[in-house]
């Protein structure tokens, strides 16, 4: 799926995707493929969606498009 990074707090390592869907998909920064652990507000990613441990739908395997 496509989408963009709405929201990032780098102490937490939480943010939140909104998706081509316009829905909105948290995740943390450990889903980031790259390693790492930051990526800018703004920035068009590309990313997979799983349950997490909440039971809501999370981004991962978070890629920078």
């Amino acid at each position: 799926m496509d989408g963009k990074v709405v929201a990032f707090d780098p102490k937490r390592g939480l943010g939140e995707i909104r998706g081509e869907d316009e829905r909105a998909y948290p995740f943390h920064c450990t889903k980031i493929a790259d390693g790492t652990r930051e990526i800018p507000v703004g920035v068009a990613v590309e990313f997979n969606v799983a349950p997490g441990p909440l039971g809501r739908w999370e981004a991962v395997e978070i890629r920078r498009r």
